[in-house]
């Protein structure tokens, strides 16, 4: 439930990207103009959500899942009016903001689901955002694309059924509140670390750099693609909605990839795979034809998604008893990433090209290699 729940969500994030290409030509934006609709839609999500998880680790509020995604209809409701572009950031703020209360509290909800396989869980948990994110470009090529910027009213019908099922899952969740207590696991509430602090902050530093190099070349390729697409290869703004939705549907499997195998053989060895095993793919893609560019897409999605769930588990491990606040801290961060790289791809592509944009972040998954500094942790 808290997968669809997820799934609902970040469909309709996967919207607004969805329909750059559309309102860049009704409301005359810029490259950069774009890259600044991605940044505050991100940003009021990424500064929210360690905040949210900080205060829900102390006071957990099981139906502030609905509430959040209340922010989000709201959100949507003012993108199908939005005429303008400071119109277009308001409505994408508010859908930011209903972001930034579903991540952490969610990613709480499929821990206390996990028993005890908890990369699997997250995995679980975060494939429903990986396919929301993908069916929202085939939503918008089927209905926006048609009937205009109005249409994506419809997607509030689908939003109330997120409420709805939100609603739901704060039911059980009060119910393992009552039975835990703060929403601590039962395989999760004594696990302390026994690293130093030096080995800490190391092991912190590392997921900054991972988490950089993966969520600025994912911006690049999520935002950007569909552009690219169409300016290298001539192809229609439907058609390359479908690239990009090959794309994320290829990260929703890497996701339970790395899930399943981190659980198993522990997640320094995905993250080292995941990162660095992704450039190989990153590097050729910006000189390949069309069909060897979408297939490049898709191997450099699935090798590169599979270590989200493991960044993550591995970050709890670090500092157990944290889970909301440092679920919200690394999907804020994941999300604050990309609307900053976004933002600089957008700016450099107004000065250069989209093309050339692709040939300099094909190096950032390079910067896996740093991985060989994290601590071996129990996991």
């Amino acid at each position: 439930m808290v997968s669809m729940g997820h799934l609902l969500n970040d469909m309709f994030q996967a919207v607004i990207p969805s329909i750059y290409p559309m309102i860049k030509e009704s409301l005359g934006l810029s490259f950069m103009q774009i890259g600044a609709i991605t940044l505050t839609n991100q940003l009021t999500s990424s500064l929210l959500q360690p905040m949210v998880g900080y205060y829900s680790d102390k006071h957990p509020r099981p139906y502030g899942l609905a509430l959040g995604m209340c922010f989000t209809l709201t959100g949507l409701l003012l993108l199908s009016w939005a005429n303008s572009f400071m119109a277009v950031l308001l409505a994408v703020a508010f859908v930011g903001v209903g972001s930034s209360v579903l991540h952490p509290e969610s990613s709480k909800v499929a821990r206390l689901a996990s028993g005890g396989a908890k990369g699997m869980a997250q995995s679980i948990f975060q494939i429903g955002g990986n396919i929301g994110r993908a069916l929202g470009p085939v939503a918008v090529a089927l209905i926006v694309v048609p009937h205009g910027q109005g249409s994506i009213s419809w997607f509030g019908l689908l939003a109330v059924v997120a409420i709805w099922l939100l609603s739901r899952i704060g039911v059980w969740y009060k119910k393992q509140l009552e039975r835990y207590g703060r929403a601590q696991s039962k395989f999760d509430i004594e696990n302390k670390s026994s690293l130093s602090r030096h080995q800490l902050t190391i092991a912190l530093l590392v997921l900054l750099v991972l988490m950089f190099s993966k969520d600025f070349y994912t911006a690049n390729i999520q935002n950007y693609i569909t552009f690219y697409m169409i300016e290298k290869f001539g192809l229609s703004v439907s058609a390359s909605q479908y690239v990009l939705f090959a794309f994320l549907v290829s990260t929703a499997v890497g996701l339970l990839i790395g899930g399943e195998v981190g659980d198993r053989y522990g997640r320094k060895y995905v993250i080292w795979v995941s990162i660095l095993g992704s450039s190989p793919f990153a590097l050729l893609l910006p000189y390949c034809g069309l069909t060897w560019t979408i297939i490049l897409a898709i191997l450099v999605g699935m090798v590169m998604s599979s270590a989200m769930s493991a960044i993550l588990v591995y970050a709890t491990e670090l500092l157990p008893g944290n889970v909301g606040m440092i679920s919200g801290a690394f999907f804020g961060l994941s999300f604050g990433l990309g609307g900053i790289g976004s933002a600089i791809f957008g700016w450099l592509a107004d000065l250069t090209s989209i093309q050339y944009v692709f040939q300099l972040t094909a190096f950032l998954p390079l910067l896996g290699i740093v991985t060989y500094f994290l601590p071996n942790i129990r996991d």
